[in-house]
């Protein structure tokens, strides 16, 4: 799946905005499960994570793109109101990237970009995320057991 980004920013001087951060109460515990892998993450308390929260539970299909992350389409755009311009997500991080409108789950570094808002983390690092070689189908819901945060952002 091809997928164009615009907007990135070059200046290194420049200190990007982090996305807006929880207190370790402040999260919603997801399952990520794909054939008999099952992925524990978080979402965190900002807006575009909620507007996540609300379309769950969803089954996107995931491709790699450019060997540093899974997108998926989203059945709609989600809010971008209240959250910062860009974001420079970590590895192990779960994005959106609003100009493609694409979930994002990141297992190596991408850098800073325009767009992209930092929605929560995958606890086991992606390891199971990272594996899959091929296009793979992916149900996303709310935990049924309390999640276990080590750290928020």
């Amino acid at each position: 799946m091809a997928r164009l980004r615009f907007g990135k920013i070059q200046d290194d001087s420049a200190t990007p905005a982090a996305s807006p951060a929880a207190t370790p109460a402040a999260h919603t515990g997801i399952t990520i499960t794909f054939g008999d892998v099952v992925v524990q993450g978080e979402l965190w308390d900002n807006p575009t994570a909620r507007d996540l929260v609300s379309l769950l539970p969803l089954e996107l299909v995931f491709s790699d793109y450019n060997s540093v992350e899974k997108t998926a389409s989203l059945p709609r755009a989600l809010t971008m109101n209240g959250v910062p311009a860009g974001a420079d997500p970590e590895p192990s991080d779960i994005g959106y990237y609003a100009p493609g409108n694409v979930l994002v789950l990141y297992y190596g570094d991408v850098g800073y970009w325009n767009g992209i808002v930092r929605l929560g983390r995958m606890l086991d690092n992606g390891e199971g995320i990272v594996a899959q070689t091929s296009d793979f189908t992916a149900r996303i819901e709310i935990a049924t057991d309390e999640v276990k945060s080590e750290a928020t952002p």
